[in-house]
């Protein structure tokens, strides 16, 4: 995937962007290989920072077990190896802020080697966190984040020279003007967007930097500055993509060539929001939580199909699991939700922050969804009762286009949202 070309494309005014799948669900990234592959289209798949790491980050895979968990899903759909790109978002010392900065940067350069070393070549450089022995008062200097980056930008590419050999260089992505990985805890009633004296300065700073540690090749190499454009999503709410209030911001970044925005947080915007992004040079369209939500509204679905056609001493019982497993470990939630207990428990199913996608590698939660798929593959799904909580693919179902299997039913709600990001990043245009 040639990411200068697809930038250098938008910024010159074609509806052109690529839509960037944050993910290390299985549905999702099988939902991403085989929407690519229906569309012969190349494929930019990424893990985060708290993802993935050299301790293995939340899933239990090093940037290495990612790259073979992609790429073995890939071989079983057949779908050519090559046309996979792998970024690495959030890169830097967001994982160890509790740490002192020659410790939580020495962790990240280990960070960045091992992303680079296993094959991604995408490579966002985030070192806006506040760590241990930072002032705790006042706000990062914006210097001091340019040049941690540049830091790591130097390791980033001795590690390429050293082990990517035959392969395309690194690009890069700098700033992050945006919530923390992992979702906002809340969105305030006003986004605060990136003036466009900060892009500049950011660009500058950052350009500086890399001047300084002897990167100029690297820095015609980065492709994209991650903003705050006033979207973002939270449990129950959606700030939709205003352009009117991003016209200087845009206007700025024409200053650059070679430079697009990177929108993170997408998820859940409305068509024509994400048109609007790309149109104002929003070259890389990220989206994670919708498509685990996605996942998460048809098996869902699928349980309560379940408990209509399997007797309670079969039955999967995937709700009850879930919820028991999220209880008994609350981490990945209890700092996101509040409201009364009703709600509590609303938001931790159903709500647009989607924690629930961290629990699905859990053992328990595995085995019985594991139960309920096998339920519903040896029991045929009857058309009505697909009717009734999956429409839009019992009538994908009725025109021959998909079978009622439950993982293609899976994968077939989440590619409902990859078109939607297809149809704004222009992979709908005529050629």
């Amino acid at each position: 995937m040639d990411l200068q070309k697809i930038i250098d494309s938008n910024k010159k005014g074609v509806r052109k962007a690529v839509t960037s799948v944050c993910s290390a669900n299985e549905f999702v990234i099988k939902a991403a290989i085989r929407f690519a592959k229906v569309n012969k289209q190349e494929l930019l798949i990424e893990a985060t920072s708290n993802q993935v790491d050299q301790f293995g980050g939340y899933t239990g895979m090093k940037p290495k077990d990612f790259v073979a968990f992609v790429n073995n899903l890939a071989v079983t759909e057949n779908f050519p190896l090559q046309n996979i790109m792998f970024g690495g978002d959030h890169l830097g010392p967001n994982v160890w802020q509790n740490e002192t900065s020659d410790i939580a940067m020495e962790n990240a350069k280990v960070q960045i080697e091992e992303y680079v070393k296993a094959g991604f070549r995408k490579i966002h450089l985030d070192t806006s966190f506040k760590l241990k022995d930072d002032p705790q008062n006042e706000p990062l200097s914006l210097t001091l984040i340019t040049e941690r980056a540049a830091t790591l930008c130097k390791v980033s590419e001795e590690t390429y020279i050293k082990y990517g050999a035959g392969t395309k260089p690194p690009v890069y992505i700098i700033g992050s003007e945006v919530p923390i990985p992992g979702g906002a805890k809340n969105v305030e009633e006003v986004l605060e967007i990136t003036t466009s004296k900060n892009l500049g300065l950011t660009i500058e700073l950052s350009k500086e930097a890399f001047y300084k540690n002897g990167l100029e090749d690297a820095w015609n190499r980065v492709i994209a500055v991650v903003v705050q454009p006033g979207v973002e999503f939270s449990e129950n709410s959606v700030h939709d993509y205003n352009p009117n209030l991003t016209k200087e911001l845009v206007k700025k970044i024409e200053d650059y060539e070679g430079i697009a925005f990177e929108a993170h947080s997408t998820d859940y915007q409305k068509l024509s929001g994400l048109i609007n992004l790309v149109e104002d040079h929003f070259g890389i369209l990220k989206v994670g939580p919708w498509l685990t939500y996605a996942a998460r509204e048809a098996i869902i679905a699928l349980a309560e199909i379940e408990s209509e056609i399997i007797p309670d001493n079969k039955n999967s019982k995937l709700r009850n699991t879930i919820k028991s497993v999220m209880n008994q470990n609350p981490k990945y939630w209890k700092n996101h939700y509040n409201g009364t207990q009703n709600e509590i428990e609303v938001a931790k199913i159903f709500s647009y922050s989607d924690r629930i996608r961290y629990y699905w590698t859990d053992t328990k939660v595995k085995n019985s969804l594991k139960q309920l798929l096998n339920n519903l593959t040896e029991n045929e799904i009857p058309d009505t009762l697909l009717s009734q909580y999956l429409p839009n693919q019992y009538k994908l179902v009725r025109e021959g286009k998909i079978s009622k299997m439950p993982e293609d039913l899976i994968i077939s709600k989440i590619s409902e949202i990859l078109e939607i990001y297809n149809s704004a990043c222009g992979g709908n245009l005529e050629k």
